[in-house]
């Protein structure tokens, strides 16, 4: 049984598991192969509202949620001993990549905190080393839609959650490219006739077109990954036409 424990600090905790309480992810957590725990950041709050924010220092629109209550909620789910990483879903975070999503689904687990209103005290974050992870250049309205994201993208990694263990190998991103396209039944849809490499039998030459393909698609829709892409030095690229 894995031992991988995701706890998240949140003001909507009825917001999980959400989507990650059905298909792999579902299944996975009632077999045990990860737990999920999903906290209360008000229960930590001093007074008789349960105040977890306050006006922007220097002024401004929104409130900004308060360091101290933060701090106690951290502490309580994830003491200075618990090795799992403290990641907080920010937009300004570091974009959140595949080789990231292996190591944390190679670890112990993970600590998310979940941003609401204006942000988070800065202090909290550096006095409790959060790594502040981003999964797109887009504005939530809170960090729990985030950390579903990222919860879903790594526990589908754990062992025995997909059925096929090489299932994610040629996977978008795996190997630095965007995946190539995919074809099944019936042969010919609407005129459209799946290319004839992929029905020869030829292992090499179906491989072959699958790079190449998933070369020129990652070319034109993802020039920034396509510039740090490096070929395999067994050849030159593929051609591109079936």
């Amino acid at each position: 049984m894995s031992g991988f424990r995701a706890g998240v600090l949140t003001l909507y905790p009825e917001m999980f598991p959400g989507a990650l309480g059905v298909s792999l992810a579902g299944r996975a957590l009632e077999r045990g192969d990860w737990s999920l725990e999903a906290v209360q950041i008000r229960d930590f709050a001093t007074d008789k509202h349960r105040t977890v924010d306050d006006t922007p220092a220097g002024g401004g629109a929104g409130m900004v949620m308060r360091a101290d209550i933060l701090a106690k909620a951290i502490d309580a789910m994830a003491p200075a001993d618990d090795p799992r990483p403290k990641l907080l879903m920010s937009p300004r975070g570091k974009p959140l990549t595949q080789a990231r999503v292996r190591e944390l689904a190679a670890g112990p687990g993970v600590m998310i905190l979940c941003g609401r209103f204006e942000g988070v005290d800065q202090r909290v974050i550096e006095a409790r080393a959060l790594e502040e992870v981003s999964v797109g250049d887009f504005i939530l309205s809170g960090g729990e839609p985030a950390a579903l994201v990222l919860l879903d993208a790594v526990v589908r990694l754990l062992p025995g959650v997909m059925g096929n263990e090489v299932s994610g190998d040629e996977e978008s991103f795996e190997n630095g490219l965007l995946e190539h396209p995919h074809y099944t039944r019936p042969q010919e849809f609407e005129g459209r006739a799946i290319p004839e490499v992929l029905t020869s039998g030829n292992h090499g030459k179906i491989a072959a077109w699958r790079r190449a393909e998933a070369e020129k698609l990652t070319e034109e829709r993802r020039p920034d990954l396509f510039s740090a892409y490096e070929r395999p030095k067994t050849g030159k690229k593929a051609a591109t036409k079936a």
